[in-house]
């Protein structure tokens, strides 16, 4: 009865190993499929007289190829991958909304910019001015559809973040029921359920490419799971969720929760780790807001630089120039939640060269208030407001802060999405100057006026001014009002020093002079006249000085987009280097998992020859076993 024992015990557990070969052949594709193998045990012995004799074997389990290190350190490369992947590939989509060449936002500034050179060699020419309006319009228009595509990602990546959370909230439920399972038969005891701990490793594997986690295995093969460090996404059966929608204070930006009975507790974007869901806050959130800022930087910068100039002009109709774009809205301030006071505050320009691309915070403190740039925390103490910080001037519009509150003022949002030519008939262009210079008669140098503009507002534009060369080149300057700059040579008389081509900037007006001068060479400025408005295309040359013009971090106005498609450009390039990087660290580390985990059609052939073959032995073992227990029968019964 031994050698049929033994050879029934060989036969099934040869032909259970030949079934779970082919299970594995069969989900050599399935994904998140591990391995299976039989585990199998000797049966023991038991004495005789003449020796020990074994009692075969015997299936101990079915256990599943798995590495609870590798399949974490998997989980956790992949969820960096797939954040690092989803924001290269947003940035890329931002990065079309700038294209380069004729169809840039650069070229449509230079192109404006550069209109003015018809009118200043023909200021009567209406079809001329006509041109400069249309290329005016023309950059308002491709800075106002900048500003919808960037809005329109900002609406996609906010589907695609809530797409992404109803995936989590699903997988957690799914996981929960999975908890649930195991409970129930005990996944933790001397048999485990393989295919049910794959599913639970497969639904982890895919909650990590969303958002970032980690897991407490229990005993029973349970899993708990947190999100954002300690947010207990899945608790044994029991699933929480997460919510995502436009932030309450600042609705460009994405915000998170954690949602657990009903209570809903904020999730800082910089405790999520990885997960598809970083990368679309960490795009929208930043990248978004910064590159929206650098866009309303230029479009903000170029509008008041333009009007502050056109304003110094004059009209074919001998009015003063009004503004060439409609001036931008103040910005107004976004109370935070949480504020006890009443303060309402809002920003102007106050130099437009000045001007840094990034969100603000009034913080009111005690004895006190202070400015802080969001972009890298710089803090400028205010003693009181209005107060000039960047280039801007914060206003407090009414009531009153008390210290904690904070209030969020964003002055570049909209400025894009709503510029417009204020402009709209040719003769409304103030191309002529208001103050004219005239060579003195006995002049006999070779001194020649390359231009003269109004520069900046004076109240002493138009009085009248005398330069009178001296024999050393230096001039003196008479009738000034106050506000000039000092002397080069204080002594008498106070004197100026002189360099060809270079601007004489007084009163208000630059002059520019080419040419050696004469001693006793004089040039005298003063009021235009009313009869010269026609011809007079001193405010053009002045608009056309602004292409080199110092207004972006020390760039000119003409290289005003430089600073932004560099920007854009380097925030691809690093997010293209991270996505490589982090994608050939998951692909190491799945490639590690599968290595133990995975199937192997090769040696799943050669175990299935080894196992087929110790089933024919077994086979051909219990048939002699079955004939020589035959045989012994017959020749005890005769």
């Amino acid at each position: 009865m031994s050698a049929l024992n033994i050879g029934a015990r060989a036969l099934n557990a040869n032909l259970a190993a030949l079934q779970v070969i082919g299970n594995n052949i069969a989900n050599v594709n399935t994904p998140g499929y591990s391995r299976q193998n039989v585990l199998q045990v000797s049966s023991g012995y038991q004495q005789m007289g003449n020796g020990f004799f074994g009692k075969g074997m015997e299936i101990a389990t079915v256990e599943r190829s798995h590495n609870a290190y590798l399949t974490n350190e998997a989980q956790k490369a992949g969820s960096v991958a797939a954040a690092d992947a989803l924001r290269y590939a947003r940035l890329q989509q931002l990065e079309s909304a700038f294209p380069t060449g004729t169809a840039g936002l650069g070229a449509a500034l230079n192109d404006m910019l550069n209109a003015w050179t018809d009118v200043s060699s023909s200021p009567g020419n209406l079809t001329a001015r006509v041109v400069v309006i249309a290329k005016g319009e023309e950059l308002a228009s491709r800075l106002r559809n900048t500003a919808g595509q960037i809005d329109s990602l900002q609406k996609t990546t906010l589907a695609q973040a809530e797409g992404a959370v109803s995936t989590i909230n699903a997988l957690a439920q799914d996981l929960a029921k999975i908890n649930g399972r195991l409970s129930e038969i005990g996944g933790g005891g001397a048999h485990t359920p393989n295919d049910l701990l794959d599913q639970r490793d497969k639904i982890l594997s895919d909650l990590n490419k969303y958002v970032q986690t980690t897991s407490v295995q229990a005993d029973d093969g349970t899993v708990s799971v947190f999100v954002a460090g300690s947010q207990p996404l899945v608790l044994g059966a029991r699933a929480n969720a997460l919510a995502v929608g436009r932030d309450s204070t600042d609705t460009s930006r994405l915000s998170l929760s954690f949602v657990q009975g009903g209570v809903s507790t904020p999730i800082q974007e910089a405790s999520l780790g990885g997960g598809e869901l970083t990368g679309l806050m960490r795009f929208m959130n930043t990248d978004l807001v910064d590159v929206q800022n650098q866009l309303g930087r230029m479009a903000l910068a170029t509008a008041y630089t333009v009007n502050n100039q056109h304003r110094l002009g004059v009209d074919l109709q001998g009015n003063p120039g009004q503004d060439f774009f409609v001036p931008p809205a103040a910005a107004k301030g976004l109370p935070m939640l949480g504020n006890n006071g009443t303060a309402e505050a809002s920003v102007s320009v106050s130099d437009p060269a000045a001007l840094v691309a990034s969100d603000y915070e009034l913080r009111f403190e005690a004895g006190g208030m202070s400015v802080v740039r969001l972009s890298d925390g710089t803090s400028t103490p205010v003693a009181s407001l209005p107060a000039q910080v960047d280039g801007l001037t914060f206003n407090l519009d009414q009531g009153v802060g008390q210290p904690g509150d904070r209030i969020l003022i964003r002055p570049y949002e909209a400025v894009a999405r709503n510029l417009q030519v204020a402009i709209g008939s040719p003769d409304k262009l103030a191309a002529a100057s208001p103050v004219m210079v005239t060579p003195g008669t006995g002049n006999s140098g070779g001194l020649s006026v390359e231009s003269l503009y109004a520069s900046s507002p004076s109240a002493n534009l138009t009085d009248p001014v005398t330069i009178t060369f001296l024999a050393d080149g230096s001039f003196t300057a008479t009738g000034l009002g106050p506000g000039n700059p000092a002397p080069d040579n204080p002594g008498p008389p106070p004197s100026y020093t002189f360099k060809p081509g270079e601007s004489i900037t007084l009163n208000g007006w630059s002059l520019t002079l080419r040419g050696n001068p004469g001693a006793g060479d004089t040039f005298s400025v003063g009021a235009a006249p009313a009869g010269s408005i026609a011809q007079n295309a001193g405010n053009s040359v002045g608009m056309l000085a602004l292409r080199d013009k110092s207004t972006f971090d020390g760039l000119p106005l003409s290289d005003g987009y430089v600073s932004l498609f560099a920007d854009i450009g380097t925030r691809v390039q690093g997010a293209e280097f991270a996505a490589n990087f982090s994608a050939n660290i998951a692909t190491t580390a799945e490639t590690a998992r599968a290595n133990v985990s995975g199937v192997n059609l090769d040696e799943e052939a050669a175990r299935l020859l080894q196992y087929q073959q110790a089933y024919q032995a077994s086979a051909k073992f219990l048939q002699i076993a079955q004939s020589t227990f035959d045989n012994l029968l017959q020749i005890v019964g005769r």
